[in-house]
């Protein structure tokens, strides 16, 4: 069984630090500062083994050379070679095994084109999915467009519901709240907001969640829900195509400005 632990960076960043009981051994994923995890991994008596990295952002990637530089792990990341480091290019369909799991290699450009997703769907169901999918919310569309994205997500969503999501930043209180302004009648979602509202009261992260709360209270996945298109109907933000992407890029840019 992994145990998964955020190791905390810059404002809102979460480093995922992976490990198992029996191993001295542990993996990262997206080490933007390297100085968290090497404190992290001495705290704890650990090994840095390997590392997973979902894009070329620098929150993400800019712990690599130094992290590499003290331990030599084994780095896998999307073939960009803007980012240095990476000892395994990976793409859609491509395995990778950390510390005796399985996960799968997930294309998910949007929030950038080189941006990808690993996931096990086996006993411990999870997926790192960078920044593009957020708790309660999806990463601004910096390089794709709106239907690149979606069907990124739209991949993300067909996990297994169990699936746990650990995303990079704890940015959901206030994802939560533009989701309240889409779906003000969504209870769900008002559950799941006072349930944010006590875990950050308490000073623990939001993250994980899993898939099934996401297609539940996450607009970014509800973009083909009646409930949703008729609370954007009635809110006047409702586009005149009913292109699951035109009601996506509606979405999405009204979080933009919210």
């Amino acid at each position: 069984m992994l145990k998964i632990q955020p190791v905390k960076a810059f404002t809102d960043n979460y480093i995922w630090l992976i490990s198992k009981p029996d191993s001295p051994e542990a993996w990262v994923v997206d080490p933007g500062d390297a100085q968290p995890v090497i404190d992290t991994l001495q705290s704890l008596s650990l090994s840095l083994a390997g590392i997973l990295v979902t894009h070329h952002h620098f929150d993400h990637v800019g712990g690599l050379t130094a992290l590499c530089e003290a331990f030599q792990p084994v780095v896998y990341g999307p073939h960009n070679p803007a980012i240095a480091g990476i000892t395994h290019r990976v793409a859609a369909g491509d395995m990778v095994s950390v510390l005796d799991t399985r996960f799968s290699v997930l294309a998910v450009p949007g929030h950038t084109l080189d941006h990808i997703a690993y996931a096990h769907q086996g006993e411990q169901p999870v997926v790192f999915c960078g920044d593009t999918l957020f708790a309660g919310g999806c990463g601004r569309l910096f390089e794709g467009d709106p239907a690149m994205m979606l069907k990124s997500l739209d991949s993300l969503a067909a996990l297994l519901p169990s699936t746990q999501v650990y995303c990079a930043h704890e940015y959901t209180l206030a994802n939560l709240a533009f989701a309240c302004a889409v779906e003000p009648d969504n209870h769900s979602l008002s559950s799941r907001v006072a349930q944010a509202e006590i875990t950050r009261a308490q000073h623990r992260p939001t993250v994980p969640s899993d898939i099934a709360l996401e297609l539940a209270t996450n607009p970014f996945l509800r973009c083909r829900e009646a409930d949703l298109r008729a609370s954007l109907e009635r809110q006047g933000r409702l586009p005149g195509s009913d292109d699951p992407a035109a009601v996506f890029a509606a979405v999405r840019g009204w979080k933009d400005s919210f």
